[in-house]
């Protein structure tokens, strides 16, 4: 087995047992590689064990390896922040955007997204904790965002994103998983039909799947040590 296959069946053998451990059945949560900075190669190496749904930050390397393995079946999720200059390349190449969080984002991926593909699948991204670096709408304004965004043609709204701050233990991280995961609840309430909570990275997946999410963003734990800061 390559190292990324060896590692790949690591990190889902600690979603199993995540899953486990919460009362969770085992497939109650999808795993996303995270692929930025690395190559084609190691993408292709990843779906060759089995993976098939990628997340990228940048757009244009993102774009270069999109079209280098078009001939594969993998699902490319956004999950980096996106500026009104790169919409039309991202409603042309990728399947998920996990970061929206202004409505004028989410507009320019509608009327940029072709009419022959299927509808861009979105989830808003919230800043739960208030981290200043972060980015995210503030709870508070998730709501009326989301139901602006569902309203989009070309566009299905899928759940809540969040990137909070790195928490010292276990119990920490879960508090601040669990903002979001009350959030999506409310918003449910509200009668938005969503299904993905993502949340949950290499460091704090148990947590996040304690909390209720469905979908963890995990990269170093599958791929290695990144050649550039994150």
């Amino acid at each position: 087995m390559t190292m990324i296959s060896t590692q790949l069946s690591a990190v889902r053998q600690r979603i199993g047992a995540a899953c486990q451990a919460a009362g969770r059945p085992l497939d109650a949560v999808m795993l996303l590689a995270v692929s930025k900075t690395f190559g084609a190669d190691a993408v292709q190496a990843a779906f060759e064990a089995g993976q098939t749904a990628f997340g990228e930050n940048y757009i244009q390397e993102a774009v270069e390896k999109i079209t280098a393995l078009a001939l594969l079946p993998i699902q490319w999720h956004c999950i980096g922040p996106i500026q009104s200059n790169k919409t039309r390349l991202v409603a042309a190449h990728f399947d998920w955007v996990h970061t929206v969080d202004r409505l004028k984002i989410a507009e320019r991926l509608s009327d940029q997204r072709p009419a022959e593909l299927a509808p861009l699948q979105v989830c808003i991204q919230v800043n739960v904790d208030g981290g200043p670096t972060k980015s995210g709408v503030v709870p508070g304004d998730a709501l009326a965002l989301a139901q602006a965004v569902a309203g989009l043609p070309r566009l299905r709204l899928r759940g809540l994103m969040c990137i909070p701050e790195p928490a010292p233990d276990f119990d920490s991280a879960c508090a601040v998983f669990k903002r979001a995961s009350d959030l999506f609840a409310e918003l449910k309430a509200q009668g938005l039909t969503l299904d993905t909570l993502s949340m949950g990275m290499s460091a704090d997946l148990e947590a996040a799947i304690a909390s209720g999410s469905t979908m963890v963003r995990v990269g170093s734990a599958i791929f290695g040590t990144r050649s550039r800061p994150a």
